[in-house]
């Protein structure tokens, strides 16, 4: 086994044991590297849910009023504006953003959530009623109105279900 080890080596780097543990060094050094370069990031969307998943978890709440909801409204571009063939939704409409202030220890914040990855959490918000907010003790801006698991909105009725009629009830196996 000496005889593989080179002899213009210093003394010290000789010893098996030191060998062995410049291998496994680099051996790890390796396996951290290829790590950090093949592991899949989280998508701006999945960063986005955890934050609000801690903030609904372990955010402090407080009062808050609602500023603005940002409808977006996309038509198809029409040539002449009388003759556009979609016609405009009719009832409440789900926002995209939400912008909302609160005040914690003097200092008011407004702040703005996108919600348009929670649009059945969101239909109908009443702007004329306060909100509540959850917040980071730590960090009073970093802030949330809705989660998938909280929310702190006012929200409207939804629009009625149409009930079965008698004939849909008849034709109907019991």
């Amino acid at each position: 086994m000496f005889s593989l080890i080179t002899t213009h080596l210093p003394l010290a780097l000789r010893s098996p044991r030191v060998l062995i543990a410049i291998g496994a060094t680099t051996a790890a050094a390796i396996g951290v590297t290829t790590y950090a370069l093949t592991r899949r990031r989280p998508t701006a969307e999945e960063l986005e849910r955890e934050r609000r998943e801690l903030l609904a978890r372990t955010g402090r709440i407080t009062d808050g009023t609602i500023m603005d909801t940002m409808i977006a409204e996309v038509r198809k571009p029409a040539l002449d504006l009388a003759d556009d063939p979609e016609p405009v939704r009719q009832g409440p409409m789900t926002p995209e953003m939400i912008v909302y202030v609160y005040r914690i220890a003097g200092v008011t914040y407004e702040c703005a959530q996108d919600v348009t990855m929670l649009p059945e959490l969101v239909y109908g918000v009443r702007t004329d009623l306060p909100i509540q907010v959850r917040y980071a003790p730590q960090n009073p801006a970093n802030s949330i109105v809705v989660a998938e698991t909280w929310s702190g909105l006012r929200l409207g009725t939804r629009p009625p279900v149409p009930y079965p009629s008698e004939e849909d009830e008849l034709s109907e196996p019991i």
